[in-house]
Parts: structure tokens; sequence; C-alpha cells
């Protein structure tokens, strides 16, 4: 921990807060990039529906559980955090091109980045917000 930024304690409130914010997007992230592994059949009814070719499924389910276990661990969570909001912004410009709506990738983007915030003084510096 660097001794210049000031770290003042996180409560446990605070903490299992950013825990269980943490969670809800790993969650989701583990079940959507398992399904692309196991390949069930209304997948290929999805990627059809996006326009993406279904022989990218693999691909993109061992970048996505890549991208959430490097976030999933704490010593790497801000890495993890900024390839998964890359995948999210890839993810985003899919559904935008068809038409669809993306507030649930945005609030899973928010999730990931709040929950960080909440228990890492180093953002919380990085990013000061005055009351």
């Amino acid at each position: 921990m660097n001794p210049t930024i000031p770290t003042a304690p996180v409560s446990k409130k605070i903490l299992w807060t950013s825990y269980v914010m943490s969670a809800l997007p790993v969650l989701m992230f583990l079940f959507s990039g398992s399904m692309k592994l196991i390949h069930p059949p209304q997948l290929d009814e999805g990627f059809a529906h996006l326009g993406i070719p279904v022989s990218h499924a693999l691909g993109l389910g061992i970048l996505e559980l890549a991208c959430t276990l490097v976030y999933a661990i704490p010593r790497t969570s801000v890495l993890g955090a900024i390839l998964l909001t890359g995948y999210l912004g890839g993810a985003m410009q899919t559904h935008i091109r068809i038409g669809e709506p993306v507030f649930l990738h945005f609030a899973f983007g928010v999730l990931i980045w709040g929950a960080l915030f909440l228990r890492d003084p180093r953002l919380r510096a990085l990013i000061p917000l005055r009351s």
C-alpha cells in the first residue's frame, strides 16, 4: 500500500455492500461465459439474432470467464474491472447496432466500479467525491 494515499477505514457494512455489488456481475458473467462453453441450443439463436458467427462463442466464453476471474481476485480486481469494462463496451455496441437497450450492461459496469470504489482507498483517492 502506498503510504502517500490516505486510507480511511472502511466499515464492515460498506465492505459487505461492495462484496454484494461485485457478486452480482461476477455471477452473471460466470453464467454467461459458461453458457458459451456449454453451447446449449438457444446459443445459436442468440448469436444469430446478434449477427455474430456462433463459431466465436468459445473464444468469447473463455475471454469472459478469464476477465471475470481476474476481477474476482482481490489483488487483480482493478485490472479485471478494466477488462470487463472493455468487454461490456463491445457487448453494448453489439446491442446498439441492432437497436436493443443497453441499460443492463451499463448497470453492471456501475456495479463493477462502484464496488471497487467502496472498498479500495486508491480509487477513492483517485476519484474523490465531495459532500
